[in-house]
């Protein structure tokens, strides 16, 4: 005798061995031996063999149409055998039932499972709602296999159109596209950023790295929403001064400029700080955006200010105008020894804005030893770089960033490369020149200075303050051991970081008399600073991730094959022409500073990475320092205060 059983949900048949009535020994056309329960039993049989029934069954059960089935059911819950027999009109074969028990099996949307063997017709609302989610699915499979195969194809799906952001960037694994992205990556074997720049999702690698950025950052653009111009204030005195800035060629925001006026005991040495905070205040809408964005970002090419360009017109110190600023006058003696200062808000008439490679070649170290030839504003500069050399020696703290090597990029927009918009171009300055160390001393002494005052005065206000080797943010004033003074609050770039007009308006309060714009214990005071920390570390991350991907572009565009660099540590180096610093497996072990050569094997800009090869060792050592220590940062960004960045103007799509 045979059976036909059910075990893990699957249909099996068997010879019986023993008949124990509550329990039987079964063996299987394969051999396998088992203990089965007698209500596990579906049927039994002598003919078929148990070998041939559910075969002979499968192709009977292909005949059986499932909604005629389900047509001629009764209402009530009825066994498959009893089933079989009203539909063959006659005692069924073991072949007949076991192919209606595998029909119903099989059509669980017709027929619902109510034991085994045992089912019941599935209501008409019932099997309709199901039929019209059984036919979406299937739509949707299609949908997503003709996405598939026209993204294998090399084109980009017309749905994808509206969502390519965010199926690169922040994918939703229940949407039809995700999931068309998902199988033509695993079929195609490339990731599925690549897939999608092959497709034309993108116009080219740069704005796939540039758009992850505004996807989580800029979510709704980096255009400005319509707010109240800045009232800017006409009753302020007007200072007796003729100041001047000292920037690079692509500042725009030129939040900081001197002035020298000869006394009797010596000079008055001004330091005149952009004064945006003077236009507008706390919750106005132009608050709003500048606590939104909190800094300005830069990257190569292109930077996105954290005020809008009408705002920083009104307020950057260009020449020509009588600007509103907050002033530090410092009262120095002819042996340059600080003997005062005072504080004032005024109209400042700054009469140049000079750049760096216009001063640079006749006012260095070579030129400050030998003389060098006249220029406008030499004794100015000289007399301010003799007070730098002078502050620097009073902190104690000499600057650590005198043998460091700026790189600036610089992008044109107009040449189009294979990888793209956009001819890169690398430049070297050394850091720490005299320029470098005027500007650098002068803020230092300003964000000292005010940082004091407002805490003598009980104002609070936002401080860099380093102990123990950290650099951090504090509500409380507090030693910046790195740069050896008593506390330091950013002041000197209102118009590129938040941080620094908080403290203009704090400093704003003091010097007029009226209540702080944050009063003391301000939970939103200590908010912006945990804010602004995150957001600052995150578009210096983005900063410099994109000069990686330049380096990597100037690299593709240059198309040397070899390329020296020096040993950082173990396997890391850093090339010598350009800011890269990468892993050579390959490269033995070798002193930090060794200068090596590296075959350029590949370059990656999807994954902004590379691959080289370890050659020969070179003769001599770098003696640049290899890394930046942290005190030296404050005085690097001050001094240079558009960041190692760009020119100023943006891509097309960028600027869109």
């Amino acid at each position: 005798m045979n059976l036909l059983f059910e075990e893990d949900g699957a249909f099996k048949t068997g010879t019986i061995l023993t008949d124990n009535d509550a329990s039987l020994q079964v063996e299987t056309p394969h051999g396998k031996r088992l203990k089965l329960k007698s209500n596990h039993v579906l049927m039994r049989f002598t003919q078929p063999s148990a070998g041939d029934l559910l075969d002979r069954a499968e192709t009977e059960a292909e005949g059986l149409d499932t909604e005629f089935l389900w047509e001629v059911c009764g209402e009530d819950e009825f066994g498959f055998v009893d089933f079989a027999k009203e539909y063959y009109g006659h005692v069924p074969s073991p072949v007949e039932s076991t192919a209606v028990l595998l029909r119903l099996h099989a059509s669980p949307i017709y027929f619902h499972r109510k034991g085994r063997g045992r089912f019941r017709k599935a209501p008409a609302e019932i099997l309709q709602a199901a039929l019209i989610g059984l036919e979406k699915k299937r739509q949707q499979a299609a949908a997503i296999e003709r996405m598939r195969d026209e993204l294998l194809a090399g084109q980009l799906p017309e749905e994808f159109k509206p969502l390519v952001r965010q199926l690169l960037y922040k994918p939703d694994r229940n949407r039809l596209e995700t999931k068309a992205l998902e199988a033509a990556s695993a079929d195609s074997g490339k990731s599925q950023a690549r897939l999608m720049l092959a497709c034309g999702a993108l116009p080219s690698s740069h704005e796939l790295h540039f758009d992850r950025f505004l996807f989580e950052y800029f979510p709704d653009g980096t255009g400005f929403p319509t707010v109240d111009d800045p009232v800017e204030p006409v009753d302020l005195p007007l200072a007796e001064v003729r100041a001047f800035s000292i920037d690079d060629a692509a500042t725009t925001e030129i939040d900081d400029a001197f002035s020298v006026t000869p006394t009797a005991a010596g000079w008055r040495i001004g330091i005149h700080i952009a004064a945006p905070g003077l236009g507008f205040g706390r919750e106005s809408g132009l608050d709003g955006i500048a606590r939104n964005r909190l800094s300005t970002v830069y990257m190569p090419g292109n930077k996105i200010t954290m005020l809008p360009d009408h705002m920083v017109e009104r307020f950057t110190l260009g020449e020509g105008r009588d600007c509103p600023a907050l002033s530090l006058y410092l009262d120095v003696s002819r042996d340059f020894i600080v003997t005062g200062n005072e504080s004032r808000i005024e109209r400042v008439p700054v009469v140049a804005n000079l750049r760096h490679h216009d001063i640079e070649p006749v006012f260095n170290e070579t030129t400050l030893v030998e003389g060098g030839p006249d220029f406008p504003w030499k004794a100015e500069l000289t007399l301010l770089w003799e007070l730098a050399t002078v502050l620097e020696a009073g902190r104690g703290k000499p600057a650590a960033n005198q043998n460091m090597v700026d790189f600036n990029f610089s992008v044109d927009w107009n040449e189009i490369t294979p990888d793209g918009p956009g001819k890169i171009e690398i430049g070297r300055r050394s850091r720490g020149s005299p320029l470098d160390k005027l500007v650098a001393e002068l803020m230092i002494a300003a964000n000292s200075t005010w940082g004091k005052a407002l805490s003598n005065a009980g104002i609070p206000a936002l401080y860099r303050a380093q102990t123990g080797g950290k650099v951090r943010m504090t509500t409380a004033s507090a030693p910046h051991e790195g740069l050896g003074v008593d506390c330091y609050a950013w002041s000197s770039s209102p118009l590129r970081r938040y941080v620094d007009l908080v403290n203009q308006w704090q400093l704003i309060g003091w010097i007029k008399g009226t209540a702080p714009a944050f009063p003391p214990k301000s939970p939103d005071l200590l908010a912006a600073m945990r804010d602004f920390e995150l957001t600052y570390a995150a578009y210096a991350e983005f900063q410099r991730g994109m000069e990686r991907y330049w380096c990597l572009r100037w690299l593709r565009q240059a198309g040397h094959p070899r390329m020296s660099a020096r040993v950082l540590r173990e396997s890391l180096v850093r090339l010598e022409e350009i800011p890269l610093v990468f892993k050579v497996p390959s490269m033995p072990t070798l002193p930090p500073g060794t200068r090596v050569q590296l075959a350029i094997d590949s370059t990656d800009l999807i994954d902004v990475d590379l691959r080289a090869t370890y050659l020969e060792t070179l003769a001599g050592t770098s003696s640049e320092p290899i890394e930046i220590e942290d005190e030296a940062q404050d005085e690097t960004e001050e001094a240079a205060p558009e960041a190692p960045a760009t020119d100023v103007e943006a891509p097309p799509a960028a600027a869109a």
